[in-house]
């Protein structure tokens, strides 16, 4: 207990990879559709603040996950941002780079199909990466804060979350070039976060819609080559929103009228004394 208090942020990033990771070999045994869980994250932000903080710790992480008063303006930058950068990717690709869609694409149901996928990759852990925000942006980003600018503790946030999905790209689920895309777009969740006071349920919000119109939809137009270059485009795209959002809002806070989340108290500082 002594060491988690000390170094909660790394039990939390170790405990993050064990609690998702463990299905690995079973997927490598086609015994399980996915190499992570992804509420891996969630569960180790539980875990660390239950040992931490207790009920006051865990209360407040869900607190966060149904702060909803934000303002529409941030509502349709969650939801319409990664509509555009996938939209706009998809068209790069098929009129500059000339890829051809694939047959898949005349399958996909129409436009129709992505509300509902929408609302089950949000609300079931486990499908998408959804259930991952409440543990990297919910627990990990505000601690990463404290000491550091928006924009570093970003990168370094979008650094260990591309090593949390070593399992994917190991195994040829997801590119190693979406990698690019995790750090850029972790930048992008750092400005959301910071913007909305700490609602997780906006960064929830984003990262369901990007895995309906990126994951569910526009990959499953491309094949081969072309959803690689798919997967470089997004990623470039993704590069050229986080730096106009840090020449607009500047490193320090990446916000004009917020500070950046920074965890309130220390857990070592507030963890009461055991009495024997």
């Amino acid at each position: 207990m002594s060491l988690i208090r000390r170094y909660p942020l790394i039990t939390f990033f170790v405990l993050a990879c064990a609690l998702s990771w463990w299905p690995w070999i079973l997927y490598s045994f086609d015994l399980v559709p996915t190499p992570i869980v992804g509420f891996g994250p969630f569960l180790a932000a539980l875990v660390v603040l239950a040992l931490t903080r207790g009920k006051t710790g865990v209360v407040g992480l869900l607190r966060r996950m149904v702060r909803w008063r934000v303002g529409l303006q941030w509502y349709a930058a969650a939801l319409g941002l990664p509509i555009g950068v996938t939209l706009t990717a998809a068209a790069i690709n098929v009129f500059v780079l000339g890829a051809q869609p694939s047959s898949s694409a005349a399958e996909l149901g129409g436009w129709s199909s992505l509300i509902p996928t929408f609302f089950i990759l949000l609300l079931i852990p486990g499908l998408g990466g959804t259930w991952e925000e409440p543990g990297f942006r919910g627990y990990a980003l505000p601690r990463l804060q404290i000491g550091r600018s928006a924009l570093y503790a970003g990168l370094i946030l979008g650094v260990l979350w591309s090593f949390w999905h070593l399992p994917f790209f190991i195994t040829g689920f997801d590119h190693w070039n979406e990698s690019v895309q995790l750090i850029a777009w972790t930048v992008v969740f750092t400005w959301l976060y910071n913007n909305t006071q700490g609602s997780v349920l906006l960064a929830m919000l984003m990262h369901a819609m990007s895995n309906t119109i990126g994951g569910s939809f526009a990959s499953q137009m491309f094949s081969g080559a072309d959803s690689v270059n798919l997967a470089w485009l997004r990623g470039a795209l993704w590069c050229v929103v986080a730096i106009v959002l840090v020449i607009v809002y500047g490193s320090q806070q990446l916000s004009h009228k917020h500070h950046k989340q920074e965890d309130p108290v220390s857990e070592v500082s507030t963890a009461s004394p055991r009495v024997v």
